[in-house]
């Protein structure tokens, strides 16, 4: 299962989220640049259960590098696809989770999210040689502060059976608690880490991320909160969004409702729609004109239902400006 998108819209730019995703690629870039020293490079920033606990490995190695490695494993990756998939995920579920706590209170959940997820996975591996090393840790735990959040949210969802993309939206508790399951089957089968993947730092960092969740959120927001959520509060709605439409008396027309920023009501947009009809998605591109008000009607001429004995009818769909 490949998440594409949620249907929980964030309020802010998510500016720390994004900045960690910047940070990963940077370090990613620095990991490339090592060439054929790449593995010291891992070995003195990974995270290696055997330093700490095999006295004639932690011999060779300073207090200041037994400490860094807890925070600098998690902005290492074993390769492109590694670092693409575990941004992809935070990118689509940290921004949610920073709109509620924060900029301030969701860098510090996502440290110590990972800093947990480590040593989840140094208590269960504790004598391993292995350095472990990635984000998936850290984005664990904001996948089970989002479980915990938004339970009912839509993960729209792509599928692939052989060559066919299939395209559904799963509810993020069925969604994330499959992603959970998976992780626990393949740490009880494997012995927590096969093929490189530390199965129960994943697993840490999901149950820890739901404690830790519950903990940051009695903390207070700061001052410096509030500024910045004044200063990147978004000035456009969602690019890609989930309609589920009602169908008209005649079974033809489609009705739904698609959700435009004032300025994008002034000035004009462009849209990407996933229309839910049953079973069935069909993305395709929605211009917005502009000068359009509250509750304005776009006609889209042929997308609606298909008819047996005639045209296709349209789908409508109402504007509804966000505040």
């Amino acid at each position: 299962m490949i998440p594409i998108r949620d249907t929980i819209s964030s309020k802010n730019y998510p500016v720390v989220n994004s900045s960690i995703i910047g940070i990963n690629i940077v370090v990613f870039l620095v990991q490339l640049a090592q060439g054929g020293d790449l593995y010291n490079f891992t070995y003195l920033y990974g995270l290696v259960p055997a330093r700490y606990s095999v006295p004639e490995v932690a011999y060779y190695f300073s207090a200041s590098e037994q400490i860094f490695p807890f925070i600098s494993f998690m902005f290492l990756h074993g390769g492109f696809l590694h670092l693409l998939g575990n941004m992809w995920t935070l990118y689509i579920f940290g921004d949610n989770v920073e709109d509620r706590l924060g900029p301030l209170r969701y860098l510090a959940f996502y440290l110590i999210s990972g800093l947990s997820s480590g040593l989840t996975h140094l208590f269960f591996n504790y004598y391993s040689d292995y350095p472990t090393i990635g984000a998936s840790g850290a984005i664990a735990g904001v996948m089970g502060a989002y479980f915990i959040l938004y339970p009912r949210s839509k993960i729209l969802t792509l599928i692939p059976i052989i060559i066919i993309p299939w395209i559904v939206e799963i509810p993020a508790f069925f969604f994330l608690a499959f992603w959970f399951l998976l992780q626990f089957l393949n740490a009880a089968g494997s012995g927590g880490q096969a093929g490189g993947i530390a199965w129960w730092a994943h697993i840490g960092g999901f149950l820890f991320g739901m404690l830790w969740l519950k903990i940051f959120t009695i903390i207070p927001r700061t001052g410096f909160s509030g500024v910045v959520r004044g200063l990147t509060e978004k000035k456009k709605s969602d690019r890609l969004q989930v309609i589920r439409p009602v169908v008209s008396a005649d079974g033809n027309n489609l009705y739904g409702t698609i959700n435009i920023s004032r300025n994008e009501a002034l000035f004009g947009t462009q849209k990407i729609v996933s229309l839910s009809t049953g079973f069935g998605k069909r993305l395709f591109k929605v211009v917005v004109p502009p000068g359009l008000s509250e509750g304005s009607i776009l006609r889209l001429k042929g997308l609606g239902q298909g008819a047996k004995d005639g045209p296709a009818g349209d789908l409508l769909l109402q504007m509804a400006i966000e505040s």
